[in-house]
């Protein structure tokens, strides 16, 4: 995505106590109607179109396009003059100083085979910064959502939102790493750092997409590292592994809100180790 869609317009909103809630409110809201509309196609057949052509698999499905439909419809009708950029339907009011991004089915590989490891991403960014994320996974009832004020999670098994807080890890060879899959390296350079980096820690797992980053801020898992990510990807992701004390940046420690290689670790010191091997 690029810089100029949602860093056109200078200044920062710092949103009161009122403004905040009235911007997780509608998060919410969406996230409810997004939940609607894709859970019947969930473990049910649905024909899936490739976005990226002959030589590559990027699948889109009837539910990606309702959920981002439903979630666009709501905030459009709360925060008109707010911009949106969606994966599926792409920006309006891309100038706007406020921009809503959505990525109404992070994961849909997963969801495609039936896997929940997946999830909605709803955020706000103002100035270049997001502000909110909400992370929603509608099969699980899992929510993460975050903004100034913390980062909470709901389930079933706990309705109230309790806070969450990333886990310490003293070094690299104590850690916990995921990744999407080897294949998203798609520079046998990209590949080779990782490969370098998985070496050097103590269990490694694959798949996850959204909710790797979930477990991170949940402090179950110790890094989180990427490669090809989109602004929709990351955006809402950013909040929720801040407001957990986490750190989350590209591999040159640049922020991430746009996207490219990302890097995520509940500790900084093993952020920064694992900075080093990946720019090495």
């Amino acid at each position: 995505m690029d810089k100029q869609h949602f860093g056109a317009v200078k200044g920062t909103l710092e949103p009161n106590g009122s403004d905040r809630a009235s911007l997780m409110k509608t998060a919410h809201e969406a996230a409810e109607l997004s939940k609607a509309a894709i859970l019947p196609y969930f473990r049910n057949p649905i024909s899936i179109e490739n976005k990226a052509g002959q030589g590559a698999f990027d699948p889109v499905t009837a539910a990606d396009r309702a959920a981002e439909r439903v979630i666009r419809d709501h905030i459009e009708r709360h925060w008109p003059d707010h911009g949106l950029i969606g994966e599926e339907f792409g920006a309006s009011r891309e100038n706007a100083r406020v921009q809503w991004i959505i990525d109404p089915i992070d994961g849909t590989r997963s969801f495609i085979i039936g896997s929940p490891l997946w999830g909605t991403l709803i955020s706000v960014i103002d100035g270049g910064k997001p502000i909110l994320g909400l992370l929603d996974q509608p099969f699980t009832g899992e929510r993460y959502f975050a903004d100034s004020s913390g980062v909470f999670c709901r389930s079933p098994a706990n309705l109230e939102p309790r806070p969450l807080r990333v886990r310490a890890c003293d070094k690299l060879s104590n850690a916990v790493l995921t990744t999407t899959h080897p294949d998203f390296f798609t520079s046998e350079k990209d590949l080779d750092r990782f490969l370098a980096l998985k070496s050097r820690v103590k269990l490694s797992l694959y798949g996850g997409d959204c909710y790797a980053y979930a477990l991170l801020a949940a402090g179950t898992i110790d890094l989180v590292v990427e490669s090809g990510l989109n602004t929709y990807d990351i955006a809402a992701l950013i909040p929720i592994i801040e407001q957990a004390g986490g750190r989350i940046t590209t591999w040159e420690g640049e922020a991430a809100t746009h996207g490219g290689r990302i890097l995520a670790a509940g500790d900084p010191a093993v952020h920064e180790a694992a900075m080093t091997i990946l720019t090495g």
